[in-house]
């Protein structure tokens, strides 16, 4: 199957190529994607991957975030919305998509996140980023909010960063719907 690769910004996206990516996260997502999740894929750089006809068939992006570490606000390139239509899945596509937005958050932040499915860890583990160890939390409206249940899917990706020391913890920016 020919297919294209495609990068660009939420702005340089028509309508109907954002249509299509949230039509394609509602389907591989099992109509568990709402809104609030869709509006935490906009504002960043988005990988897309077309069929030969123009039809979608992979999608993810990558926004910035910030999150607190040793006392440090850190720029965190934070993976969205990574999937690939049913039809389509099993061929590279996910790993097309991956290599794209690892390549913007390797060039462009202090490091990795993303918060993975139990069906997505297997990709994101066999592209050496590491399951978090440490404590997650999120600076809310009332000050610092602890998601223990957050802490079994969150997955890093270590750039400019170096190391990040588990025992301290990451505060992410607040963000309505899922923090993570």
């Amino acid at each position: 199957m020919a297919h294209t690769l495609r990068t660009a910004h939420t702005a340089d996206l028509t309508p109907a190529e954002l249509a299509a990516a949230r039509d394609l996260m509602d389907a591989a997502f099992d109509d568990g994607f709402d809104d609030e999740d869709w509006e935490h894929v906009l504002g960043g750089i988005h990988a897309l991957v077309h069929d030969e006809t123009g039809h979608l068939l992979a999608h993810g992006s990558v926004v910035m975030r910030r999150a607190l570490h040793r006392g440090h606000w850190l720029r965190v390139g934070y993976v969205e919305a990574v999937g690939v239509r049913a039809d389509a899945r099993r061929r590279g596509l996910g790993g097309l998509v991956m290599g794209v937005l690892e390549r913007i958050v390797d060039g462009g932040y202090d490091f990795g996140a993303l918060s993975a499915t139990a069906d997505g860890a297997s990709l994101y583990l066999a592209r050496g980023w590491q399951l978090w160890p440490g404590r997650i939390s999120a600076l809310g409206p009332d000050g610092v909010v602890h998601f223990p249940e957050g802490e079994s899917g969150v997955f890093v990706r270590l750039v400019a960063v170096g190391s990040l020391d588990p025992s301290d913890g990451l505060v992410f920016d607040w963000r309505d719907g899922d923090v993570l």
